[in-house]
């Protein structure tokens, strides 16, 4: 028996409704798992783990707290900003970052970057450009902009890191030698040490010079982490190489300190406790006069979008490089970056972004899922609370080695001679860089690098690769002209004066053959110096065919001047395309 049409038709949408209902489910919490990725793995999580991943989150914990107090230095602020830094953004990227690798936190670059503003401003516009980087990184994920840091190419990428690490590693020469100051650039640094010298000091660079010799000799210790019982001890001793040498110095400094004798510049009184959870300072006050929140972003000026662009930059490339083949949604590692600054900027931390050294250990160490980043911080946390008073025992000397080294091991020496065998041509963005960030500033060179990108890249778009030869084809003595890349308005001149400067020197009317088998596309400017080039060469009494083009440029062609569909062929042989019989079917 059936039911009636109108019945029918009343029934149909209610059996439809739990569909409908069940597929917002499942796209709700597609969306859910994809911005939050704890949702995704903490279910299947296990003790097993949880094992190796506290192993690696302590390994990387012994690595972070020396590294958070150097950089700190670095950066011209307290070594407890350090400590701040070093374990909100391991919080935060445990629920919101994709990789289990990465680990957050304060890096050299990003401290280079913040150490002017600091020296200017004081210790709270650290805090500051925190807030505004995670602001910043956060809109960019939200609005897809990712794409803009692919306008940096590899050349200036390591150019401003081989000149950080110069940067750096130049501002701690004068604390390696006990000589006090500070300086703000690479000049600056030179001539301080230069200038000073007469003030080196015996004690402080004999224990910063054995401190290099030791790390670089733990860096270079033999050990497998699944081997003998002595190979793991190896291991573990290259991994925990800076913590083992601060340690090391703040024991000679602590014994000898007892005794009375006090030979090293040591890191002084470290302000005890855990950060107060509050709002980032949006007003300071610097000597007598209060900066308002708009006159602080002025004072900042274009730092406040170039360093998260940096941490941008350095945080999706070492995700990247850990990434192992699997997929990365980079949108989704600024959202946790962007989280993990503006979450950090209240419990007073710098600027943060992924560490290379730090996400090396932690892959080294074997870890699991972004759970390391729990006990890393909570590392940090406990040193943060209860080890403040021990840290200011530190030698600034054996802090000055532990970043020497950092940036020894940073610089990249070998990407001069991998682009000279590979592309020549690049290393003129890479010196560009270089030499301005050394001598004008960090940001200053990464825009000169850019732009110098970005005008070769306009150079080889208006001067495209054109192969231009006479032929024998079918007993048949052709121009054969043909484009290596598709061609665009700053090409179009340039094709045409090519082709007509080639006819000028070679007497006689030639037909000229122009393929089209690399054009991909072409503008309206490339169809008129093309409908020129016809003309000027039918007053040569010449021959003009364009030959095997694509559809879409063949109808950019036609559309621009119908005639030239006639001069538009894909088919026949050479002879039969200018006696005009070739059957072929013309695209309009």
């Amino acid at each position: 028996m059936s039911l009636p049409r109108g019945r029918l038709r009343e029934t149909t949408p209610l059996l439809s409704r739990p569909n409908v209902a069940f597929s917002r489910s499942c796209n709700l919490k597609g969306v859910l798992v994809r911005r939050i990725p704890i949702l995704a793995w903490l279910p299947l999580y296990s003790w097993s783990k949880l094992l190796q991943d506290t192993l690696a989150g302590l390994t990387v914990g012994l690595t972070a707290i020396p590294q958070g107090i150097a950089y700190a230095i670095v950066a011209g602020l307290p070594a407890q900003y350090g400590l701040y830094s070093g374990f909100m953004g391991c919080f935060v990227y445990l629920i919101f970052g994709s990789s289990k690798d990465v680990t957050v936190g304060p890096t050299a670059i990003m401290a280079l970057l913040t150490q002017k503003h600091v020296m200017k401003l004081g210790e709270d516009v650290a805090v500051l450009i925190c807030f505004l980087s995670g602001v910043v990184i956060t809109a960019m994920g939200v609005l897809h902009l990712g794409f803009l840091v692919d306008f940096i190419s590899m050349p200036v990428i390591c150019g401003f890191s081989n000149a950080a690490a110069v940067i750096i590693a130049t501002s701690q020469l004068g604390t390696l030698l006990g000589i006090k100051g500070r300086t703000d650039s690479f000049i600056d640094a030179i001539s301080h040490v230069v200038e000073h010298i007469n003030e080196t000091t015996p004690w402080d660079p004999l224990l910063g010079v054995c401190s290099m010799v030791v790390l670089i000799i733990f860096k270079k210790l033999p050990g497998k982490k699944l081997g003998t019982l002595l190979e793991k001890f190896m291991w573990l001793v290259s991994i925990a190489r800076n913590a083992i040498v601060v340690m090391a110095g703040i024991l000679i400094a602590y014994v000898l300190s007892s005794y009375d004798i006090k030979p090293f510049q040591i890191t002084g009184n470290i302000t005890e406790g855990l950060p107060l959870f509050s709002l980032p300072p949006f007003s300071i006050v610097n000597g007598n006069h209060t900066y308002t929140f708009l006159e602080l972003v002025s004072e900042l000026g274009s730092s406040a979008i170039s360093i998260p662009l940096i941490a941008i930059l350095e945080s999706v490339a070492i995700a990247k490089a850990f990434a192992k083949g699997k997929t990365l949604d980079a949108n989704q590692e600024m959202l946790a970056l962007g989280f993990c600054n503006f979450f950090g900027s209240f419990v007073k931390s710098m600027p943060v972004t992924g560490s290379f050294t730090r996400t090396a250990v932690n892959n080294a160490s074997g870890v699991k899922t972004p759970m390391g980043g729990l006990i890393t911080g909570g590392l940090v946390l406990l040193a943060c609370g209860l080890l403040t008073s021990t840290f200011a025992f530190i030698p600034k000397a054996t802090l000055a080695a532990v970043i020497i080294i950092a940036m020894y091991y940073m610089f990249e020496v070998n990407i001069f001679v991998v682009l000279w065998r590979t592309k020549k041509i690049d290393l003129v963005p890479l010196t560009v860089t270089l030499l301005c960030c050394l001598v004008v500033g960090l940001e200053y060179g990464m825009i000169a690098g850019i732009a110098v990108n970005l005008i070769l890249l306009l150079y080889f778009a208006a001067r495209p690769g054109i192969l231009i030869e006479e032929r024998i084809v079918d007993d048949l003595t052709v121009l054969f002209v043909s484009p290596k890349q598709s061609l665009s308005f700053p090409a179009a001149e340039y094709l045409r004066e090519r082709v007509m400067s080639w006819c000028d020197k070679r007497p006689g009317n030639l037909p000229v053959v122009v393929e089209g088998r690399h054009v991909l596309r072409i503008d309206a400017t490339v169809a008129k110096n093309l409908t020129l080039l016809l003309t000027d060469l039918a007053a040569r009494d010449q021959k003009l065919v364009f030959w095997n083009w694509c559809e879409d440029a063949r109808r950019t062609l036609i559309c621009y001047e119908p005639s030239l569909a006639t001069y538009c062929r894909s088919s026949g042989s050479i002879a039969q395309l200018f006696s005009g019989n070739t059957g072929d079917t013309v695209v309009r």
